[in-house]
């Protein structure tokens, strides 16, 4: 996990080397070695966290390596403070300071004779304008400087020749090239100009301060490090980093645990009598004689390996088959091994002897010619790479006898890829009536049922969330509990299951050490949510993005990498998938036992603090390191500033109430310079916040600001001045925002979200990924020529004098536009479609709003549109015959009023694509011909009691009334 972490920060070192080149340069060849410093020691550590579950003096070298990744991220970070944070404030302070003094001075004026020439007086405080990297002579010069500059004392403590010029107290000529300038009271004059030098020279002294810091700081972490590959000697850590001695023993050990051989039949296997049932019927199918792969997956503990070995002892496949095997394969395998393990099973030789000597290709050749002619069937299971089958796949004939391999697995890709003809079955969670009764078989063995016992054991069950391992162990463990213990095990249910079995720690632990660092840190940081909590898949992308957890790849956009990567989590069951809309996840959850595992494993790492105002959870050693928290409000109260980390990168708040989250956002602005994410999820409070506080500006690492339905109408000028604001979202759908024009000042801007009005300066974000919601009547005025990443735009519509006709003309200049969503209220219609023609991006389109025709070229127009929505069209013509000649088509809505005649028609091979059709539309005729729709898999249509309308038999069995 720490590989993870040092991953994270190298990544973070390698992005400062180029964005703060120019404050860095002096200090650039430190920070290099630092970085490659810790690229080493990175080729020790993954191998040394495997083998740290043995040995304690590992485990030490591991987490002081930890600490001094998190050192490095601090070192950086607070220098970026001191650099554009602190040095700006100082500079404004002083400068005002300056005014204030010039302001009051009404009788000392200087007065030019000559305007343009200036004095030829010598600068009291001479200062090279021109430094490099290469002229350093006045560091130690520059420090005395600006010390005595803000020493209270020194105020008279001036140089010789400043001395000279403030004895003169009276007008004095100064010649120069024939001109005259005459001035009037020096001591005010040079007052003036050695001001001015002075904040020239704090600004400068102070950044050679702050470097000859940050170097300091980094030789002491560099010395750390080397202290660390010392004790690699010291200790005989020797073997830390040598891939040959294998992994821990206790790693070994589970792993031969988790090994399940096909003898080993349970009984009473409850649930999976439908899964069965599919599944044999494939298994047993005659029509289809060729070998085909059968994958089950799903997530750990569900019950994949249970259901196969259910599949294998069953009489019919017992009957059907001449031969079966099974084999264990888990993540680290040898081809030559499983072939071996494979003969063995089949029992085709008397003794291992015969083949202990063959090499992995005459094993194969042995296998296949002992398998010519017989039906078998095979079980792989615990498959980790779809290589894994692949490595074994020509030693099995396929010889069109019906013969079948099972696969089991946790991962998508391996299940749908594994062969070129396979059928991948996932595998669901019991439901809540099965899970009552496996819990009861297990429970209640030595316990008799009472009400009280039953209440409590639904409420545990039900935290299961219908996982079979955690309700077999759960049961196993309450049965030798008396009554009055059940309470204790209910209210810290996770803790005690890992206490009682070791195999739900490993088996979930497997999932996770497989996953890449990235992926490490994106399971991690879902530890953070709630129980129970659904996730919006969109803001949890743009938190991730904003935490700097993705990489960075030139050929995507990097939401669509961290989107790549959720994919990633989901198809390998450590994610759920909640809420669908057009084909796309909008929420997601994580099994309660996922996200116990997370939160262990982020302890672990010092990477998250959650605290729980119900609970009171707080560990104060833990906080003082963690870099990220979450809060859960219970009520007005906030002791947990009272044990919060003021270093912290990230901040999510959940269920704040009103005069709490006042107080806390201002206090958060003051105090956590470092923040990088403040997240405010399910804000309480009947009254909007209304504003934001002028503090915010003190955040200058601020990528992510989500304050969402807090009621956010005024925004500080400060706010404008984050230079590393990646999203701002204010979005509330009772209150309505303006933004001043200082917005374009937001360069990294990539996500803009609120309900906007007036004048929207954002001509110039060409960062500017989604924007949403916006005012037609704002829209028309911005030139979206720049906007070259805008990939969705929401805009609302309302009927104005002098414009009834919203026109496509701005939205063709947005080439990388793939999300549009217009809404139109009043008397506003649709234009024509036609300049869309230039979006080749466009994939969703939503239009609510009258539309006189659709283009007859529809199809050639929008050719990669995958999603359609229309609303209120008032078509008077059938849109079928357009809408099916779409070529990419998968989810068309057509909802209330889209059409006012009564009869459609979808023609064969018409809508070639299409997945989901919502057609909320009153209709008394509806043709379907064959071929028409191939892959359709849902359809809703109205419940109308007094309908006519009849639906072909191939769409009555996907049909949904709603």
């Amino acid at each position: 996990m720490v590989d993870a972490v040092v991953s994270y920060v190298l990544k973070k070192v390698g992005d400062y080397l180029i964005q703060e080149a120019v404050f860095l340069k002096e200090v650039r060849n430190e920070v290099e070695s630092l970085k490659n410093e810790l690229e080493w020691m990175q080729c020790f550590i993954k191998d040394a966290e495997e083998k740290q579950i043995d040995d304690a003096v590992i485990r030490k070298w591991v987490s002081d390596m930890r600490d001094i990744a998190y050192d490095t991220e601090d070192v950086l970070d607070k220098f970026i403070i001191k650099i554009h944070g602190e040095n700006s404030s100082n500079l404004l302070k002083f400068d005002e300071k300056e005014e204030e003094k010039e302001v009051g001075s009404d009788s000392t004026k200087t007065l030019q004779v000559n305007a343009g020439e200036t004095s030829n007086t010598a600068n009291p405080f001479p200062v090279n304008e021109g430094r490099t990297s290469k002229n350093r002579s006045g560091f130690f010069a520059s420090i005395k400087i600006c010390s005595c500059i803000f020493n209270k004392n020194s105020s008279n403590q001036l140089e010789p020749g400043r001395h000279k010029l403030e004895s003169n107290d009276k007008e004095s000529v100064h010649k120069e090239s024939g001109h005259q300038k005459l001035v009037l009271n020096d001591k005010d004059s040079v007052h003036k100009e050695s001001s001015h030098t002075q904040s020239s020279l704090y600004n400068k002294g102070k950044e050679k301060v702050n470097l000859y810091s940050i170097g300091k700081e980094i030789e002491a972490l560099r010395k750390r490090i080397s202290d660390l590959s010392k004790k690699r000697d010291l200790y005989r850590l020797e073997g830390v980093g040598n891939k040959q001695e294998g992994k821990s023993n206790a790693f070994n050990i589970l792993k031969e645990l988790r090994r399940a051989p096909s003898f080993v039949v349970e009984e009473n296997v409850v649930g999976f009598e439908d899964d069965a049932e599919k599944l044999l019927a494939k298994l047993l199918d005659e029509k289809e004689p060729r070998r085909f792969v059968i994958s089950i997956f799903g997530m750990g503990g569900l019950g994949k390996t249970t259901l196969a070995k259910k599949l294998y002892h069953s009489n019919e496949v017992r009957n059907k088959f001449d031969c079966c095997a099974w084999v264990s394969v888990s993540q680290d395998y040898r081809t030559q091994d499983l072939l071996r393990r494979i003969i063995e099973s089949f029992k085709i030789v008397n003794t291992m002897e015969e083949i202990e000597k063959l090499s992995e290709e005459n094993l194969e050749r042995f296998l296949h010619k002992s398998l010519e002619g017989h039906s078998y069937l095979v079980v792989i299971d615990d498959v980790w790479q779809k290589e894994a089958w692949e490595s074994l796949r020509r030693a099995f004939p396929d010889n069109k006898n019906g013969s079948r391999v099972i696969i089991t697995t946790r991962i998508r890709e391996v299940a749908e890829r594994s062969d070129d003809k396979t059928h991948a079955h996932e595998l669901r969670f019991l439901r809540s009536d099965e899970s009552w009764q496996l819990f009861c078989d297990k429970a209640f063995r030595n316990l008799n049922l009472d009400e009280g016992l039953e209440k409590l054991g639904r409420e545990m069950v039900e935290k299961c969330g219908g996982l079979p391992l955690a309700i077999i162990v759960l049961g196993g463990l309450l049965s030798a509990k008396n009554p009055q213990e059940w309470r204790v095990v209910h209210d810290h249910i996770w803790h005690h299951l890992r206490s009682e079995s070791i195999h739900i720690s490993y088996l979930l632990a497997l999932s996770f050490n497989d996953l890449s660092y990235q992926l490490k840190l994106c399971f991690l940081y879902l530890g953070l949510f709630p129980e129970d909590f659904e996730i919006n898949v969109e803001e949890l992308i743009r938190l991730l993005v904003a935490e700097g957890f993705i990489l960075q790849d030139e050929d995507q956009v990097t939401e669509d990498v961290a989107k790549s990567n959720l994919d990633q989590l989901i198809d390998r069951s450590l994610i759920q998938t909640e809420q669908r809309y057009r084909g796309r996840i909008i929420t997601c959850r994580v099994h309660d036992l996922l996200r116990d595992l997370a939160i262990q494993k982020a302890k672990e790492l010092n990477f998250i603090h959650i605290y729980d105002e119900i609970t009171h959870s707080n560990r104060s050693s833990i906080v003082s390191s963690c870099r990220r928290q979450a809060v859960y409000f219970d009520s007005g109260k906030c002791s947990w500033l009272q044990h919060c980390n003021t270093i912290s990168r990230s901040l999510l708040l959940f269920k704040p109430e009103y005069d709490l989250l006042k107080k806390l956002v201002t206090t958060i602005c003051t105090s956590f310079r470092l923040l990088r994410v403040l997240h405010v999820e399910g804000y309480r409070g009947s009254s909007p916040c209304q504003s934001v506080p002028k503090e915010i500006g003190q955040l200058i690492h601020l990528k992510h600001l989500g304050l969402r339905n807090v009621g956010i109408y005024n925004l500080p000028a400060s706010l404008f001045h984050l230079r590393n604001l990646q999203t701002l979202d204010l979005y509330s759908a009772k209150w309505d925002l303006g933004l001043s024009s200082e917005v374009q000042n937001l360069q990294e801007l990539r996500h803009l979200i609120g309900n906007f009005i007036g004048p929207l300066r954002i001509d110039n974000l060409v960062n500017l990924q989604t924007l949403k919601y916006v005012k037609y009547e704002c829209w028309i005025k911005i030139n979206p020529e720049k906007l070259v990443n805008l990939r969705e735009l929401h805009i609302d519509c309302y009927m104005t004098v002098q414009q009834k006709m919203f026109v496509f003309d701005s939205i063709a200049k947005l080439k990388s536009i793939q999300i549009l969503c217009v809404k139109l209220i009043g008397g506003y219609s649709f234009d024509s479609l036609q300049p869309l023609v230039h979006c080749p991006c466009l994939q969703d389109l939503r239009l609510d709003g009258k539309i006189e025709k659709l283009p007859g070229d529809m199809h050639e127009l929008l050719p990669n549109l995958a999603y359609l929505s229309l609303n209120n069209s008032y078509l008077n013509d059938d849109p079928m015959p357009i809408l099916e000649k779409l070529p990419s088509l998968m989810v068309l809505e057509l909802f209330s009023n889209v059409y006012s005649g009564n009869k459609m028609t979808c023609t064969a091979k018409g809508f070639p694509r299409l997945e989901s059709l919502e057609l909320l539309v009153e209709l008394e005729e509806w043709e379907v011909e064959e071929g028409a729709m191939p892959m359709l898999r849902r359809l809703m249509m109205p419940e109308v009691s007094n309908s006519k309308l009849r639906i072909v038999e191939r769409l009555r069995s996907i049909l949904v009334l709603g």
